[in-house]
């Protein structure tokens, strides 16, 4: 493997004579009589294929990215929920006790026209006795 620690920015086609000599750092490995055209062809595929490579991480991130937006439109919408849930909660209690407040309000009415009522016939039985 020629290519496994070339960068596509470092790739230079001035230098065809250092890609084919076996001393040099630049050799790739292709041998020492390959054509130019071979040289390019080589480079041209590597390329190619660092391109298909950064295309295919870029749509990797592209649906890595899109999962996390799908991931962060649900937890809006369960946060949404939650809050509009608990306001419904909060409401059913607020009308519980406003429920449970006008049943006392009534008992006490209830109670005091008793007391009155019980006052009134005590004060007709004693007026009885006068």
């Amino acid at each position: 493997e020629y290519a496994s620690d070339v960068s596509v920015s470092e790739l230079d086609i001035t230098k065809l004579d250092d890609y084919r000599d076996s001393n040099a750092d630049e050799y790739l490995g292709l041998g020492t009589a390959v054509s130019d055209e071979d040289i390019m062809a080589a480079l041209t595929s590597f390329v190619d294929g660092q391109l298909e490579l950064m295309t295919s991480a870029a749509a990797k991130l592209g649906a890595v990215s899109q999962r996390v937006q799908m991931q962060e439109d649900f937890v809006t919408k369960l946060s949404d929920s939650i809050d509009s849930g608990v306001g419904r909660l909060v409401d059913a209690e607020m009308n519980e006790e406003s429920t449970k407040l006008k049943a006392l309000q009534t008992q006490q009415q209830l109670a005091i026209q008793a007391l009155s009522i019980a006052n009134s016939d005590s004060q007709n039985i004693l007026s009885l006795f006068r």
